[in-house]
């Protein structure tokens, strides 16, 4: 499944793209070019605007919680989606892109050094070039993920 998420639910946008979910943050103002990228690109429009979009009414959730917990508790259950552990953090948080495997020299200059020393798995955006590790983060996601469910 995958979503447009317009801009005023950009942390939304990085959670679901946490959790494994192809997820693209709409900045924009124009409702009509939404649309057409929605349909374009098969993705259900996640929205806080109670302003129905008409014919894209089936392909749209109206977000109605305040906090982001709340958000993806919200989507979660009105998208019926089924979380994958296997595809959590297989996406970058800044761009959307699937992660891939980064040998550990590779992404030495990228990473602190502190964290180069410590982890041994590495993954990277080849697109915008985040570097990615297990850090606290890890384990902060899973246990929101397990409040929520």
């Amino acid at each position: 499944m995958k979503f447009i998420v317009t801009k005023e639910l950009g942390k939304l946008a990085r959670w679901l793209r946490l959790i494994g979910f192809d997820t693209v943050y709409y900045d924009k103002e124009s409702k009509g070019t939404l649309i057409i990228q929605a349909l374009r690109d098969d993705r259900i429009i996640i929205t806080r605007t109670k302003e129905k979009i008409d014919d894209l009414q089936k392909k749209t959730i109206i977000v109605t919680n305040d906090y982001v917990k709340e958000q993806l508790k919200e989507v979660i259950e009105k998208a019926k989606l089924k979380i994958e552990e296997e595809k959590m953090f297989s996406r970058c948080t800044l761009c959307n892109c699937v992660l891939v495997a980064a040998c550990k020299e590779e992404i030495k200059t990228f990473v602190p050094e502190r964290v180069y020393g410590q982890q041994t798995v590495f993954k990277k955006c080849e697109t915008c070039g985040k570097v990615y590790w297990q850090g606290s983060h890890l384990e902060k996601v899973r246990k929101v993920m397990a409040e929520i469910k």
